[in-house]
């Protein structure tokens, strides 16, 4: 089979299959989930790797043939070391701060914000973004720029396995939970929380408030590496999952609002999606106190 077609499919398989375990579990019919929510879910998992992320590489190519054509594959024989860390400094740290960057800009709250109104974890949570969010990502068309540059082998097995890591991060089974109940998997864990992002680390970062001594809304940003929080001085480690989750917000506008903003905007005045940024919007770098929400 072609490594391409794998690199897609290991993906899809692995999100539907811990989908089904969440489902089985009772995840998904517990009532916090409207028809919205599943509208955006789904939508968001689809235009993403279907339709955005090639469009992205598509543009990319074409303008790298039209100004830099000399440099097509100019690194293709050199190490594949310097390939992958080529991806994870302008793929995986520049999300990394596109990330955090949503949480300080009140215009990019709002196309970060579908990922966190939600109430509740789960695999299907992970794509659920504005699209012009992941239009604009950084990453996406240095990703491009870097296969053209002739990377795009490495891509195939850093993406999937990127993915991979971020899709069982949002995912209520928790696969970290068993490195924490054995003393002698104790040190295991240490590296490993500090290195890759796992649903504790990262469910912190979707928690309600920080009040409750687990959550960290802001901070906990990291990707694939939860390394650049280490780094950068927002990492939070607690090996505890939150009770609640949410935003401080938590009107939820029409699924193709939260999709499509700010080109259609909630005709709710009371809503942040009513406009682009206003004086009384949310500002996603504080953390409000629960009696302030």
């Amino acid at each position: 089979m072609d490594a391409d077609i794998i690199s897609k499919l290991a993906v899809v398989v692995v999100m539907i299959t811990v989908g089904i375990i969440e489902a089985l579990g009772g995840l998904y019919f517990d009532g916090k989930r409207t028809k919205d929510d599943f509208a955006i879910e789904i939508f968001s998992s689809v235009t993403l790797p279907v339709l955005i992320q090639p469009g992205i590489f598509l543009l990319t190519i074409w303008l790298m043939e039209i100004f830099f054509p000399q440099f097509e594959n100019y690194f293709l024989t050199t190490s594949i070391w310097l390939h992958i860390f080529a991806f994870l400094i302008l793929d995986d740290m520049m999300q990394y701060w596109w990330h955090r960057l949503s949480h300080s800009s009140r215009l990019m709250w709002k196309l970060h914000r579908p990922h966190h109104v939600i109430e509740e974890m789960g695999v299907l949570v992970t794509y659920r973004n504005a699209i012009l969010y992941y239009a604009l990502m950084p990453g996406i068309w240095f990703s491009g720029m870097l296969v053209y540059l002739g990377m795009g082998y490495v891509y195939l097995f850093y993406l999937p396995a990127k993915l991979i890591v971020i899709l069982l991060a949002h995912s209520e089974t928790k696969w970290d939970r068993f490195l924490y109940r054995y003393k002698i998997l104790n040190p295991l864990a240490w590296i490993i929380e500090r290195t890759i992002s796992t649903p504790s680390t990262h469910f912190a970062h979707h928690g309600l408030t920080a009040e409750d001594g687990v959550s960290n809304p802001n901070g906990n940003y990291g990707n694939l590496l939860f390394i650049w929080d280490i780094i950068f001085g927002t990492a939070k480690i607690t090996r505890k999952y939150p009770k609640r989750f949410g935003a401080w917000n938590q009107i939820k506008e029409p699924w193709h609002v939260q999709l499509l903003f700010p080109f259609v905007k909630s005709k709710d005045p009371n809503s942040e999606l009513h406009s682009i940024v206003t004086n009384n919007d949310y500002d996603p770098s504080v953390d409000y106190k629960e009696f302030e929400r």
